[in-house]
């Protein structure tokens, strides 16, 4: 191609950091390019929460329009900026390869407090102006005072630095492609499977004329064809909700085994509580739509979860924020059991927040350089309580899987697993050498009696103690505790489905993850 490609990019660092990775890889590809700046709404009005702007397409309409006046040939977006149906005579020639699509958590150090879910302290003042943000950060922290946020990175950052906020929030990508030295705040990376990025988040839109066929044969070659598949679903779940950047609207895909995996978060307003899904399928046809078709007819139904839910409770938040009846009602209690001396190993492993609780509540002397496992971010956050971090946190709801990755990561050293009298050690069994491997009981469950059983919907089951509990009561009518026919049946994992089905219960539906938003997920996906 002889002619001269101009791109059209924002003049923002990011923008310009963006526009320049793509420019050497359209060298690369033989063509001779230049940048051109062009300034859009969004750069322009910087006293304004975005929901206080009209429209759609604040960081990309007059890049678009110069596209069209052929005043540009090539626009470069950060792809979750753009409206999900380009105007007319344009489209999207490729996308990148995926960056890191997660949220990142800057937290002043003055303002850390790790007992607490994202590490922030209580009543913490927190920056963002993004709706998803703001709808999901209130989910899971309540306390929290939240205020607008707008500049580029820098000066967002900045702004945390001169104290305006304990901490902000600001898209992983962005922070990682600047290579800005964060080392004087607390970092956090929030898992994006559990504070849902926007669609597309960590991705860049390259941008034409739809009539460019030349331009089009260069730059498709720059096309992720996998990237386009998972975006793919995440935006036309945000097309068919007709939403723009600022819908309190959360969507992340991967693809896994064949599988395509989806989180979603959708709440009505930024100050109203999300529902949360997670779909499983083979096939992205029809993906998007049954997404938005089972988030479109959720209604609140009664619900019993076999823990006591403290207020602060996400699952008791998010339920009854959307029409649900929670009740949380443990069938057994736990009690300590004395430890006489602790055996020093490399790495201890807490299969629950209990084994926890218990183990740490007996002050208990440690190596300095112990690490510590967890079974799943409920008890990840037990840990942080007592001060201490996890080195391994299980992601999955399969305890077998789980284990198998432990293992793998411990390699030739040593681990102790404080637990309950007569615990399953599941994790234990998928090492090869048992030798290096220690038991520690700290506590035993007893099963309550006399507990009511309420008349629910939908039951969650959360161990397979609880299960045995259950069905040891006796209701007010004299039965012992059953599932009946309409009831629906949640277990937490599959050592909890299995003792159910020792009990005749065959139906059980799985989470995603062991923790509260799992649960939730589970929950809202029952019709």
């Amino acid at each position: 191609m002889e002619r001269k490609i101009i791109i059209g990019s924002r003049g923002s660092d990011l923008a310009l950091w963006q526009a320049n990775h793509i420019l050497r890889k359209v060298q690369k590809l033989g063509l001779t390019a230049e940048l051109k700046i062009i300034t859009t709404q969004g750069d322009a009005i910087q006293d304004l929460s975005f929901d206080k702007l009209e429209g759609k397409g604040f960081f990309t309409k007059e890049i678009e329009d110069a596209l069209l006046k052929k005043e540009i040939d090539l626009a470069v977006h950060s792809h979750k900026d753009l409206p999900t149906t380009s105007p007319e005579g344009l489209k999207i020639a490729a996308v990148s390869e995926r960056e890191d699509a997660a949220e990142l958590v800057l937290i002043l150090k003055e303002s850390v407090d790790n007992g607490q879910k994202f590490a922030f302290k209580k009543n913490a003042i927190v920056g963002t102006s993004s709706a998803r943000r703001k709808s999901q950060l209130l989910a899971f922290r309540n306390d929290i005072k939240i205020e607008d946020l707008r500049g580029n990175v820098p000066t967002r950052i900045q702004k945390l630095r001169d104290k305006k906020y304990d901490a902000i929030m600001l898209a992983a990508a962005g922070v990682e492609r600047l290579h800005i030295d964060l080392s004087e705040f607390k970092v956090l990376r929030l898992d994006p499977k559990e504070f849902i990025p926007a669609p597309a988040q960590g991705v860049l839109g390259l941008q034409i004329r739809e009539d460019d066929h030349e331009l089009f044969e260069y730059i498709n070659k720059l096309n992720s064809e996998k990237v386009e598949d998972i975006i793919g679903v995440e935006r036309k779940v945000l097309n068919l909700f007709d939403g723009g950047c600022q819908l309190p609207l959360g969507v992340y895909c991967i693809k896994e085994d064949n599988k395509f995996k989806v989180w979603t978060s959708k709440a009505d307003a930024w100050n109203t509580m999300p529902k949360r899904l997670y779909f499983e399928s083979f096939t992205d046809e029809g993906l998007a739509e049954k997404i938005v078709n089972a988030l479109n007819t959720i209604k609140g139904k009664s619900v019993l979860i076999t823990r006591d839910l403290k207020e602060d409770s996400f699952f008791k938040k998010v339920l009854e924020g959307n029409g649900y009846k929670v009740q949380g009602v443990s069938f057994i209690e736990t009690k300590k059991v004395n430890i006489s001396s602790i055996p020093h190993t490399d790495w201890i492993f807490f299969a629950s927040s209990n084994a926890v609780e218990h183990f740490f509540g007996q002050n208990p002397e440690l190596k300095p350089k112990t690490k510590f496992g967890a079974i799943g971010k409920s008890t990840e956050l037990e840990l942080k309580k007592h001060n201490r971090n996890a080195a391994f946190v299980g992601s999955i709801n399969d305890t077998k899987v789980v284990g198998k990755k432990f293992a793998k990561a411990v390699g030739e050293e040593t681990v102790l697993f404080p637990q309950a009298k007569g615990g399953l050690r599941t994790v234990q069994q998928q090492f090869t050498d048992d030798a290096k491997l220690i038991d520690l009981v700290v506590y035993e469950t007893v099963k309550k009696e006399n507990t009511k059983l309420p008349e629910v919907e939908i039951l969650v089951f959360t161990s397979p103690s609880n299960v045995v509990s259950y069905f040891a009561q006796r209701a007010p009518n004299g039965e012992k505790g059953k599932i009946t026919a309409d009831q629906k049946v949640i277990a937490i994992g599959k050592s909890t489905e299995k003792k159910l089905k020792e009990l005749g219960v065959e139906n059980c539906l799985l989470p995603a993850s062991f923790d509260e938003v799992g649960l939730a997920e589970a929950v809202f996906g029952i019709s």
